[in-house]
């Protein structure tokens, strides 16, 4: 089914922000220049969440293993914290309820690692109808071929593949607002 325009678009009234599992015991695992990116990255798309009034999920997997979310982040898009051991959120009861009670139908996802957790999480999300948008450079994996499947599944499966500018814009919708001048001086 050829995918229409109007199913790459962003609605910051119908958005939710997902961080997926940026966790401590992950990063020494990745690539530590591609991974300050995306940590970057993500706290770009936290504050633009916040400016456009746009809620934020944030989960971890197993965090008595692999710790808990990185402090950076932590201290920004912790309001929504739910643990997981399912490497899908969508496998987690908690996660599906949470997203039932924000009743928005657009899903960001951001976070770690692209071929595992976030590539289930957006499989699960389009098998139970909400409009995904992964943005690629806030996503990481330790390899890049891993990273590179997943974009491109992901893509291939629905999703829309997007980048934290082109997220945040599409979002804005247009200049002048306040939100435009409180963003764009975060991407300065």
């Amino acid at each position: 089914m050829k995918q229409r325009a109007t199913d790459f678009q962003l609605d910051k009234e119908q958005a939710v922000l997902v961080v997926i599992d940026v966790q401590e015991r992950l990063i020494p695992a990745m690539n530590k220049k591609v991974y300050e990116q995306v940590k970057s990255n993500i706290e770009l798309l936290v504050a633009g969440a916040r400016q456009l009034g746009i809620p934020v999920v944030t989960t971890e997997q197993y965090p008595r293993g692999l710790g808990h979310t990185v402090a950076e982040l932590a201290k920004i898009c912790g309001e929504t914290l739910i643990e997981k051991i399912s490497f899908g959120c969508c496998g987690e009861p908690k996660f599906n309820a949470e997203l039932q009670r924000i009743g928005r139908k657009q899903v960001i996802v951001v976070g770690m690692e692209a071929h595992v957790c976030v590539y289930q999480t957006v499989l699960g999300l389009l098998e139970a109808g909400y409009a995904v948008h992964l943005v690629r450079d806030a996503i990481c994996s330790r390899k890049k071929e891993n990273f590179q499947a997943a974009v491109a599944n992901t893509g291939a499966a629905g999703a829309v593949i997007s980048t934290t500018e082109m997220a945040l814009f599409q979002m804005l919708k247009e200049a002048g607002t306040p939100e435009f001048k409180a963003i764009s001086k975060l991407l300065k």
